[in-house]
């Protein structure tokens, strides 16, 4: 009995450790518990990747979507931003995603002419986030494109006959008009060497002129038209004019104004044919200063300077009759003239100092070599309806602001092509003519 009572003793179970009392029970019990927050923070940085990754994708939809609506440009911008949002999977009013598009926007720089694209999610992708209670965000992008620059322009080929190029250069690499810009109202097309003008603007094609190129902006209309009802009536007879000696009424006047190395000309002076300097003539005048009107006929420095002093101004227009088939711009076939010449600051013609009448047809065309006569000019050079050869450096007046402009029908640059003063046109009463060039780019 004892015996029995010893075996069964012997192989009774004895009840195990407790989990809570257990040493490898907890450590189970501690590693479920860090597993499950370690998997919550890898999921939850899942999904935060995903998030950012959906915002940089919405970025680049409204990126894309507001260049489009601003290269669009009409009524129909709008649609034109939904479409692309879409190409890139935000469909408007689908899955929570909305797209807005909105123009005449005030651009970065104060302009209203930009564009606003806006895409939103209600509610972004989620995965892992949504196990442990976190809501997901809404996401937005927006972008900004359009805007514009206004341009101004110390070259301008209006380029009425449609020539085109209206700019063109041949590769000369000594040309330079740093801190110009150039527009024509046809195409451009500069050969091997961008003329280092700050912006090359085209109504057409521009091809090579500028640091900074546009194609296809808008035509600059010619903004100097409307002087030429300011030039004065042709008194002029047919006796009167004196082509073939170039001098004038005479070799020591002009018209009635008798000729002296220091003269002080007449709000008005006009000239029948031709006129010839004999001498260098300083000029003197009253404000806003004298108007010299070359009748059917063109100005001979013949090796002399023709200048304004300090304090005064001039403006030479070269009118007559529309068909006359003499030469209507300054000459010297001497090679050694100069004009240094102010244009007035004030009054009718202020910041002209050069004016072709956009009547005359004939006798227009011209090259300057920067010694037949050399310019140093500060005003408006405005010869509309003549194609120029440009080839030498215009300088500032002895005693005027730094600027100078040149309207042309066209023109072709070559050899030094320099305009050497610039900035100063607002001293010197120009406006100069400008143009909007709208960007179909972002801005923000």
């Amino acid at each position: 009995m004892k015996q029995i009572l010893l075996q069964r003793a012997v192989f009774k179970q004895q009840p195990g450790p407790s989990i809570w009392t257990s040493e490898g029970g907890g450590i189970l019990l501690i590693a479920g518990i860090i597993a499950t927050v370690v998997i919550a923070i890898v999921g939850l940085g899942i999904d935060t990747i995903t998030w950012y990754r959906t915002h940089r994708a919405l970025q680049n939809a409204a990126d894309s979507a507001a260049i489009a609506a601003a290269t669009n440009a009409t009524s129909s911008y709008q649609s034109e931003a939904i479409a692309v949002a879409a190409q890139y999977g935000y469909v408007d009013g689908s899955n929570g995603v909305s797209v807005s598009a909105a123009n005449n926007q005030t651009c970065p720089d104060g302009t209203t002419s930009c564009y606003l694209v806006t895409i939103a999610m209600t509610s972004a992708p989620q995965f892992f986030s949504q196990v442990i209670g976190l809501p997901a965000p809404a996401l937005s992008s927006a972008a900004m494109a359009g805007g514009s620059q206004t341009h101004s322009y110390c070259i301008l080929a209006l380029a009425s006959d449609g020539t085109s190029p209206g700019i063109r250069s041949d590769g000369s690499n000594t040309a330079d008009l740093t801190g110009c810009s150039i527009m024509s109202d046809t195409g451009s097309t500069c050969n091997g060497h961008n003329l280092n003008a700050t912006y090359g603007d085209a109504h057409g094609t521009n091809s090579g002129c500028g640091v900074t190129e546009h194609s296809n902006v808008p035509a600059v209309s010619d903004p100097y038209a409307g002087l030429a009802s300011n030039i004065p009536v042709n008194t002029c007879t047919k006796s009167q004019y004196q082509w073939e000696d170039k001098k004038g009424n005479g070799s020591n006047t002009w018209g009635t104004v008798s000729v002296t190395t220091t003269m002080s000309l007449p709000a008005t002076t006009i000239v029948c044919g031709d006129l010839k300097l004999l001498g260098p003539v300083t000029l003197t005048s009253t404000s806003p200063g004298s108007v010299l009107v070359i009748e059917n006929g063109e100005l001979d420095t013949n090796g002399q300077t023709l200048s304004t002093a300090s304090g005064s101004a001039l403006t030479i227009i070269f009118s007559g009759d529309a068909t006359d088939t003499h030469n209507h711009y300054p000459t010297d076939g001497t090679n050694a003239g100069t004009l240094n010449i102010m244009a007035p600051t004030t009054g009718s013609w202020k910041g002209v100092a050069i004016y072709q009448d956009p009547n005359l047809t004939k006798g227009l065309d011209f090259t300057y070599a920067g010694n037949n006569p050399a310019w140093d000019v500060t005003g408006l050079v405005y010869l509309p309806k003549a194609n120029v050869t440009f080839k030498g450096a215009v300088n500032k007046s002895s005693f005027g602001a730094s600027c100078f402009a040149l309207v042309v029908n066209s023109v072709l640059i070559s050899g030094t092509g320099d305009i050497l003063e610039t900035g100063g046109c607002a001293a010197a009463g120009l406006t100069l003519p400008t143009d909007t060039i709208a960007l179909a780019g972002l801005v923000q």
